[in-house]
């Protein structure tokens, strides 16, 4: 006979969605009640069980491969932005678009640019082929530095000056330790913090939370970027910290009689999928 374990869990309500996630995909379900069908650039956020949910109301998600041969139609560009090469052949296509673009994205789109266009070299804290990151990128035209290590940039052959742009989701701690490292090998740093607030205050929130527990369980897609970084700010606070992507990722094993568990989540993991965690711990 199975005995219960009586854990005690509690869902962090500073977790969840960011806003521009939310307004997304908002955006998408009033269309998908209204027409049952829309076509979205990408996954509209890195987490399966929410791409899923939304596939199942009628989203299509498509490359930009596909959206090369797409006409007549409804598209959703997600919270990430796009280039304008996406536009362009939006309109050429005859594509409405639904822009659901991050207005933080946006504003650090145009600060690139705006640079670029000064003849000013331009660096990028990002991860390769991220769909926020190809979309900076684009504003130089590609000829913007982007790295993901510092071991990708040669130290010894820096530019005079460097004007120093991030993904928005990335770590606040590693963006200004780059920044100081460009500045100790020579270089004159222009330091543009564009990481989003909602995203960075999280990181100390998190410490906060992952502290009062035996146990952490952290909810996460395992594409998302923002997801990788808070993951390992729980795992910093309380070394007893499991990823989890969904319900099959919960082991009785992994956990104690009686201990204390706090969930909590990436900017890209909805509260329904923590909730659904949480039912399954109370019953192990």
């Amino acid at each position: 006979m199975k005995t219960a374990l009586n854990l005690q869990v509690t869902i962090d309500q500073n977790s969840g969605f960011c806003f521009g996630v939310v307004y997304a995909i908002e955006m998408a379900e009033d269309i998908l009640e209204e027409e049952g069908k829309l076509y979205c650039l990408g996954d509209i956020v890195h987490n399966d069980e929410e791409v899923r949910r939304l596939v199942d109301k009628g989203l299509i998600i498509i490359n930009h491969e596909e959206f090369d041969k797409l006409h007549d139609c409804k598209l959703l560009i997600r919270a990430h932005g796009e280039p304008a090469s996406t536009y362009k052949r939006a309109l050429e296509n005859n594509i409405e678009l639904i822009d659901a673009s991050c207005p933080v994205v946006l504003k650090l789109q145009n600060r690139i640019k705006n640079t670029y266009d000064k003849n000013e070299p331009v660096f990028i804290y990002g991860k390769h082929g991220h769909a926020e990151v190809i979309g900076l990128s684009a504003q130089t035209n590609d000829n913007a530095l982007v790295f993901e290590k510092l071991e990708e940039i040669d130290l010894q052959n820096l530019p005079g000056k460097i004007s120093l742009f991030s993904q928005t989701t990335k770590s606040t701690n590693s963006f200004y330790h780059i920044a100081k490292t460009l500045e100790e090998n020579g270089a004159q740093v222009d330091i543009n913090d564009t990481i989003c607030r909602q995203v960075s205050n999280r990181d100390k929130d998190l410490r906060i939370f992952a502290s009062k527990f035996d146990k952490i369980v952290f909810v996460s897609g395992k594409k998302s970027s923002n997801g990788k970084v808070l993951f390992n700010v729980c795992k910093e606070t309380n070394p007893q910290t499991l990823f989890v992507s969904d319900l099959t990722d919960i082991h009785t094993e992994d956990f104690h009689s009686g201990e204390s568990i706090g969930i909590c989540g990436a900017t890209s993991t909805p509260m329904w999928l923590m909730e659904q965690v949480r039912e399954k711990l109370i019953n192990l």
